[in-house]
């Protein structure tokens, strides 16, 4: 019996309770997290939340497993003083560095869910890359939201008391043969159990848990981001690569069904003048021309000058963004490439040969530029940019005035927009894009303009007012320039932001955004309202036809202007699946398979009608999700996208 007093009972109890605490708190930032987002992710009452958080422990297990890994292995790691005093604080401090750090993550999601519309994932590292102004942005985020930085604090403060309500007491091996015997078999037995933890079980056949598993037990998709944690959705994406070649139908069927070539056979006098709008955060909700027809309780515009120029326009009031962050609007509205649940701007596919609005401009011997007034280089815009082959960047170096930059982003718009206005046509054709940046966190506008446009419901609708005065104001200061005429204008925004009505709270409406054409030369006839459902990627191969580009266009977009109409298909991706509309549903696919299908007016994916409504157009459509992303696969890896 002496053999088996050796055992570590105290520590092991101790390591036990130490990670049992860490579920305890994980849970607690669930809460806390949903509670954040309650208005986004609906859930039906006590019940259903209790079921979220039940099978988000399977998330949380890998998640701190893969956190303490050092400080489990420590624990148990046979070396005599594990009980001493001095190595017991060495265990604290490693428990609680690398806890409170991978812990904080879920924090920050409690408020830039609302924007991002998905857990935080390596991507973001991707974009934060590009900027010098992170501790800025945390400290006005902070002053924006400061009880969550409360809620962080009071709760690890809460975990150290808890931590040490359960102390080691000093041990000293007695018999050093079984003390290394039952430390070698709990080590191993442990690590048996961590590795299942990692993996979600112990299958051999079960690939790891992954973030498309967090939607398995939900009843709608935007469910999944409870069962998840942030930590868990970070790890998990760290030198992932979701970019694999898949074979799921014929070449034939792709080429017949799918259209990756479209061509367009216009004939025009004189080639347009391109100026492309891309507005920072500028989701559909916030324009009253683009919700004439949704019957939304006492709906409020904040666009006013978009909502005039639409009545002279070309707009689409049913219209998607195919992303997420500013990057993705870019490579979707200027190249036609969309994000799925990696990136590909962030890719290693990236840098390649690209046929876009810019490439098919600089053949047809236009001038072309990019304005942004960031930093050069913020965002990944400068660097994408060169690969699409703008000719000419101009940002906040450019600009050569500090005294206009907003203190945190950029130049703010009214300044950066009419000195847009002051450079663009000096060559003509040209085709220029201009990407604003005032209608973004921290939702400010100029001291000198407090008080000129009305707070409104959330914290985006003042800046956004201020935008859109600042696009009147380049209205005017061009509308008599001598290549104002025959010029296109194309309004959009790169993704959506806060959410105030309920009608865009609903899972596809949070990509929805608006899309404007319009030219004072009515020769283009680009007026009226079209319900048609419309996309980012349709910008591209709507100007292509616009310009007399009347060769193939490597396109997943359709004109949206041409009499040759081909049949739409949505893309985005919530970073968990991908969401495509294709006739009269909406389909999501994990990458291997559809796993739901709703009807096109079901925005909201709260009726799931896979294996229980059974026709030609839904067994069509799953073929057509499939080769749909085939053809992605291919074209992006095998570098096929000229």
């Amino acid at each position: 019996m002496n053999f088996f007093k050796e055992y570590r009972t105290g520590e092991v109890v101790a390591l036990l309770y130490r990670l049992f605490l860490a579920y305890f708190f994980y849970q607690i930032a669930r809460f806390l997290f949903w509670f954040y987002n309650k208005d986004l992710i609906k859930v039906d009452g006590i019940s259903d939340y209790l079921n979220l958080a039940w099978h988000g422990i399977a998330f949380d297990t890998t998640a701190i497993l893969y956190v303490n890994s050092l400080f489990i292995l420590l624990s148990l790691i046979p070396v005599i003083v594990n009980t001493k005093k001095y190595y017991q604080k060495i265990l604290f401090w490693i428990y609680f560095i690398t806890n409170g750090i991978a812990y904080s993550l879920n924090f920050g999601d409690f408020i830039y869910f609302k924007f991002s519309q998905a857990r935080l994932t390596i991507a973001a590292m991707h974009v934060a890359q590009h900027e010098s102004n992170l501790l800025k942005v945390f400290g006005v985020s902070v002053m924006q939201h400061p009880f969550v930085l409360i809620w962080f604090f009071v709760l690890m403060a809460l975990w150290v008391w808890l931590y040490k309500k359960v102390k080691v007491q000093f041990k000293k091996p007695k018999k050093l043969i079984p003390y290394f015997f039952f430390s070698i078999v709990t080590l191993c037995a442990v690590a048996t159990l961590a590795v299942g933890g990692i993996r979600g079980d112990f299958r051999h056949s079960t690939r790891p848990i992954n973030m498309v598993d967090a939607n398995k037990h939900v009843k709608n998709p935007a469910q999944g981001n409870v069962v998840l944690n942030s930590t868990f959705s970070f790890i998990r994406t760290i030198n992932s690569n979701n970019f694999r070649l898949v074979n799921f139908v014929e070449q034939q069927f792709i080429e017949e069904n799918i259209h990756p070539y479209k061509t367009y056979q216009r004939t025009i006098k004189e080639r347009p003048n391109i100026v492309i709008f891309i507005v920072e955060s500028f989701g559909r909700e916030y324009s009253g021309a683009f919700n004439q027809n949704r019957n939304i309780k006492n709906f409020v515009s904040y666009t006013p000058f978009v909502d005039s120029l639409a009545k002279e326009s070309l707009i689409f009031p049913n219209a998607f963004a195919n992303g997420r962050q500013s990057i993705h609007g870019m490579s979707s509205i200027l190249a036609g490439i969309p994000t799925l649940t990696d990136a590909f701007t962030s890719s290693p596919y990236a840098n390649q040969k690209i046929q876009s609005v810019v490439s098919i401009s600089n053949e047809l011997g236009y001038d072309t530029s990019f304005y942004h007034g960031a930093p050069n280089g913020s965002m990944g815009f400068q660097g994408f940019g060169n690969i699409l082959g703008f000719q000419h960047y101009f940002g906040k170096t450019e600009y050569n005035n500090d005294e206009d930059f907003d203190g945190m982003w950029a130049i703010w718009d009214e300044p950066f927009l009419q000195y847009f206005g002051e450079n663009i046509g000096k060559k003509q054709p040209f085709m220029s894009t201009m990407f604003t940046a005032s209608s973004h966190h921290p939702f400010r506008v100029p001291e000198k303009y407090q008080g000129k446009f009305k707070k409104g419901n959330i914290e985006m609708h003042q800046p956004m007012q201020y935008t859109d005065w600042a696009i009147r104001q380049f209205f005017e200061s061009v509308k008599n320039k001598p290549w104002f005429h025959n010029t296109i204008f194309v309004i959009t925004g790169d993704h959506t932001n806060q959410v105030y009505y309920p009608e865009y709270e609903k899972t596809m409406n949070r990509y929805a955004v608006p899309i404007l054409f319009y030219s004072p030369n009515p020769e283009y006839k680009l007026k009226g309202v079209n319900y048609e459902l419309a996309q980012q990627m349709d910008i591209y191969p709507t100007l292509a036809d616009l310009m007399g580009y009347n060769k193939k266009i490597r396109s997943w977009g359709r004109s949206l202007v041409s009499e040759k109409q081909y049949p739409h298909l949505i893309v985005n991706s919530d970073s968990i699946n991908e969401q495509m509309i294709i006739g009269n549903y909406i389909y999501r696919f994990n990458g291997n398979e559809v796993v739901g299908v709703y009807a096109q007016s079901d925005l909201n994916m709260e009726k799931n009608l896979l294996g229980k409504e059974n026709n030609s157009e839904i067994e069509k459509g799953i073929k057509l999700c499939k080769a749909w992303y085939q053809d992605y696969m291919d074209r992006v890896i095998n570098r096929k996208l000229h």
